[in-house]
Parts: C-alpha cells; sequence; structure tokens
C-alpha cells in the first residue's frame, strides 16, 4: 500500500506547493494568492466578499467618496481638445457654437434669422434643430475675431474648473458632479437663447463655472463651513458677472449661475434615505425639461 501523500497546494493554482491557509475558508494559498488580513492572510475570494459586506462611504449628498477629482480632469482634457480642434479646423465654431437663430447665404456669409426669406438661403443654428449647440458651445473658447484672446479665454476657464472641480467634485461625487456641469452648461445656453440677441454666436465654459461657484457657495452652507473665504469668493463671482455684461456674455453666466445653485440645492437637501438618488434625479430631470420648454417657446417666437 503506498503512502498517502502529505503535499498541499494552491485551491487556485494546484501545481503550486503550499503551506498557509486562508484564515476565512481555510483553504490553502499560494504566495500569489495571498492578500494581507488584521490576522493572517486571505485569499482573493474571500477579500472580495468581505469588501461587498463594508458600507462604502458617502458625500454628504449621497455620492461615492473619491479623491481623484477625475472628472474635472478629463473635462480640462475635452475642453483643450476641442480648442486645439478650432484652432486647426476654425469651421468647427460656426457648426458647434451656440447661435438661436440666423441664416447662410448662397455667398456663404451668415445673416441674422427672419421668417421671409428667399429659398436660397438655409437657416442655422437652434431654429434649424441643431440642439446640440446648447450643450456642445460650452467646450469651445476661440471665436473667428479673438485671435489671441481665445487662448486667454480658455486659460481663465480652465484655471477656475481646476480650481473649483477639485473642490466641488469630491464633495458631490462623480455621477453628480458631472450632472451639474452638463446641466449648468446647458442652462448659460438657455438663457442666452432667451435674452441675448438671437443672432449672437457665443461659446465658452463660463457658464459650466459660475455653476460650479453656485455649487462651491450651497455645498459650504450645507457643511456649516467657515463662509469668510467663499463669501469673498462668490463675491468675486458676482463682481465678474458685472463686468461681463460689457464684455462678454452676461446671459450664460447668470443661466449657469441659476442652473447650478438650483441642481446643488436639490442634491444637498433631498431627504436622507433609499430614496434620496432618486429623487436627485428626478429633479435634474425635471430642471432639464424645463429648460427644453423654455427653448422651444422661444424658438416658436423666432420662428413666427
Amino acid at each position: 500500500m503506498e503512502p498517502e501523500s502529505t503535499l498541499t497546494t494552491c485551491y487556485r493554482h494546484p501545481k503550486v506547493e503550499s503551506h498557509v491557509r486562508c484564515t476565512r475558508c481555510d483553504r490553502y494559498i499560494c504566495p500569489n494568492c495571498m492578500r494581507e488580513a488584521s490576522v493572517g492572510h486571505q485569499c482573493p475570494e474571500c477579500v472580495k466578499e468581505g469588501a461587498r459586506s463594508v458600507r462604502q462611504a458617502r458625500t454628504v449628498v449621497g455620492g461615492r467618496v473619491s479623491a481623484v477629482a477625475l472628472v474635472t480632469y478629463v473635462l480640462i482634457g475635452l475642453n483643450v481638445l476641442a480648442y486645439v480642434a478650432e484652432v486647426v479646423r476654425p469651421q468647427i465654431v460656426d457648426r458647434f457654437a451656440m447661435l438661436a437663430a440666423g441664416l447662410v447665404g448662397p455667398d456663404g456669409l451668415h445673416y441674422v434669422y427672419q421668417s421671409s426669406h428667399p429659398s436660397d438661403f438655409h437657416a442655422e443654428g437652434v431654429v434649424a434643430g441643431q440642439w446640440e449647440r446648447l450643450l456642445t458651445s460650452g467646450f469651445l473658447h476661440l471665436e473667428p475675431t479673438e485671435g489671441t484672446f481665445g487662448l486667454l479665454h480658455i486659460v481663465m476657464n480652465m484655471a477656475a474648473l481646476w480650481q473649483l472641480g477639485r473642490v466641488v467634485e469630491p464633495t458631490l461625487g462623480r455621477v453628480r458632479y458631472l450632472a451639474l456641469y452638463l446641466l449648468a452648461t446647458v442652462g448659460g445656453s438657455v438663457a442666452e437663447l432667451l435674452l441675448a440677441d438671437p443672432g449672437t454666436e457665443s461659446l465658452g465654459a463660463s457658464g459650466a463655472i459660475f455653476g460650479l461657484g453656485a455649487a462651491y457657495y450651497v455645498m459650504a452652507r450645507r457643511m456649516d463651513a467657515d463662509m469668510r473665504a467663499v463669501n469673498r469668493f462668490i463675491a468675486i463671482l458676482l463682481l465678474w458677472l458685472l463686468l461681463s455684461a460689457g464684455l462678454t456674455s452676461w446671459q450664460g453666466h447668470l443661466g449657469g449661475l441659476l442652473t447650478g445653485g438650483a441642481v446643488t440645492l436639490a442634491y444637498a437637501y433631498a431627504p436622507r434615505g433609499p430614496k434620496r438618488g432618486l429623487l436627485q434625479a428626478a429633479a435634474c430631470v425635471a430642471l432639464l425639461a424645463v429648460l427644453v420648454a423654455l427653448s422651444v417657446w422661444r424658438i416658436s417666437e423666432l420662428t413666427q
């Protein structure tokens, strides 16, 4: 009778000799499968099972806690890539910048939209069904007549996004932060549509930046933070809004500020519980529906 083998092998790698057992399931594990535990070592399956039973940390509004402002970095990258594309192909501005209503004539030039026009003219902008301009205009920064100001435009906006995003994103969580940014962008464009000259071409991430500024203020109040530095920042932001009335698009700034504030209020003061995320999402959808309804009403006025 042959003696019974005393060789023990890893349950995941049967060809590897092992002498250490998982402290949870008591199975043999090799050095590649060992995971450091408070007492001894555990196998990968037990580590995963334990992680599922640990409650995940959440932000004050219910988002997942993340130490890296990944969405902010991605947004900055997208804006920079769009700027490079604008420099290489300036036609992108004509296609994706915010323009409520306009005409392109047979000579290729742009004209203000009017209801009666020759058949060889064709409409452009949101009035022509190019609804994507409400969002894409927030990622462009180079107007054809700006020259070097376009570079200053994106540098200032990205610096503000860098500063605000690294504060706001960790307090909201990535998904809520991205929803806030995009809604503030659309909110700024809708304000342009409602309040600005319909034939004016506008672009830039300033509407979203003002939305983040409003979020910064609301979350600071919600978390009972020291408001002195926050109030100074908001004072600078409001001063920027006033100065923009004579320099750039104050309508987009105001729209982004109001939209960002409304979204963050919904985040911050939604009642705690299993349905908090659903209520916050419903508030965002309702706000988007209001913005779309206002846009449809304005376009119907322009086309009559």
